[in-house]
């Protein structure tokens, strides 16, 4: 009797070179004895990408592709992130949330185009990429299976990955006396596992490859202007660039002034707590120009209540519901508010921490002229008191009735 793996014969594996999908190429063509095909997709993991076609093909793969996606992550997962201020618990920039459902489309078109029976991911049993992952391949891909085979195999610990690794004779970027993992994208480095887990635990300054820590920042201040568009950044102290440019810039910008690290536990969406450390420069950057923009160019009930959304938009997009009805309802709400979200923002970055030096509004709300404490003509001092009266007197009616009784 053919059994599941049987009908499979062509799979497509989401390939990084990591670990997880080093050993997951060896293992698939094993237990399923099917074509194995690995797909990388470029969000800007760098050096990382080196000579991976070669290893792929070394370790079972019949074909290898690395799909250049790193423009399109900037211009549609973190630009509209930007726009919508979205950070996950108030401080988590969403680095590896927002890189799994660009990654994730990009494989599907390999897919599509190889006519393949299933598709394959390393994310394992406990983590959030496996409900990222596979939430964006039933929306893309609805009719293809999904093979996750943390949840199939006998391995139960990295430590068991890496003896099977071993054991198979495939090189690996991870020791048993490095354990952690780290995963590097344009937004950012994410690094957990291992030494990370116990939270009483001191990593050493060598993890970090994004920033330098802010002792050894420089003495001096720096200073940067960031330009915006309709809340989307197009230049760097007056300079136009091309997005993946510019948040390359930024991030060696902020980076070189300790600025971007955080060190958090997060709610996972599976429902367990775990340790983060993440290098976020270019993001930090951002997201303050972005909100200080916003402080002069929205009005007060519309900031208020796209604030109210920004942390929605966050959970949207770490639980992995990115190509979902409501994402696309909210962006075009985001979208609307940005119309004049349109500026200048001078930074002032000196060791791991950021000033607002200056503002500059197009469409600027702000008005100097009402808002002095000095003599004017445009605002009554003694409109005030009726308004108070009417804005108070709910309170004030409240107050007395319940005395009375």
């Amino acid at each position: 009797m053919a059994t599941g793996r049987d009908r499979i014969k062509k799979v497509v594996v989401a390939y990084s070179g990591g670990l997880d999908t080093s050993i997951i190429l060896s293992w698939i063509k094993e237990h399923y004895n099917c074509e194995v095909i690995a797909c990388c997709v470029d969000v800007g993991q760098g050096k990382e990408l080196e000579g991976l076609n070669e290893k792929a093909k070394k370790t079972g793969a019949s074909k290898s592709y690395i799909v250049d996606a790193k423009r399109e992550f900037v211009t549609e997962y973190i630009y509209p992130a930007v726009k919508a201020n979205a950070l996950y618990e108030n401080r988590y920039f969403l680095g590896t949330s927002l890189a799994r459902p660009v990654i994730a489309e990009k494989i599907a078109e390999i897919v599509k185009k190889e006519n393949a029976d299933a598709v394959c991911h390393g994310a394992t049993g406990k983590g959030n990429d496996q409900v990222r992952f596979e939430l964006a391949f039933k929306a893309l891909i609805p009719n293809v299976k999904i093979i996750a085979p943390w949840r199939e195999w006998e391995i139960r610990s990295r430590e068991d990955a890496i003896n099977y690794a071993r054991k198979k004779n495939i090189p690996i970027p991870v020791t048993k006396s490095k354990p952690y993992s780290s995963d590097a994208n344009l937004w950012h480095i994410s690094y957990e596992g291992g030494i990370l887990e116990d939270l009483g635990s001191v990593y050493d300054e060598s993890m970090f490859k994004m920033t330098v820590s802010p002792e050894k920042a420089p003495n001096k201040p720096t200073y940067v202007s960031i330009s915006l568009e309709k809340g989307i950044p197009v230049a760097v102290d007056g300079k136009k660039l091309q997005p993946v440019e510019l948040i390359t810039k930024l991030n060696k910008i902020a980076g070189a002034n300790g600025i971007g690290r955080i060190d958090i536990v997060e709610n996972r969406l599976v429902g367990m707590k775990s340790r983060g450390v993440y290098e976020s420069p270019a993001a930090t950057l951002l997201y303050a120009a972005h909100g200080e923009l916003e402080s002069i160019a929205l009005d007060r009930d519309t900031l208020h209540f796209k604030q109210s959304l920004s942390s929605k938009y966050a959970e949207i997009a770490y639980y992995g519901l990115w190509f979902s009805p409501l994402r696309e309802a909210l962006d075009a709400f985001i979208d609307e508010t940005q119309k004049y979200v349109v500026g200048n923002v001078k930074l002032k970055l000196y060791k791991g921490n950021i000033t607002t030096v200056s503002r500059d509004a197009k469409y600027s709300l702000y008005s100097e002229k009402l808002a002095t404490f000095e003599k004017d003509e445009i605002y009554n001092h003694k409109d005030a008191e009726g308004f108070i009266n009417l804005w108070g007197l709910p309170t004030k009616v409240q107050a007395m009735l319940r005395r009375n009784k």
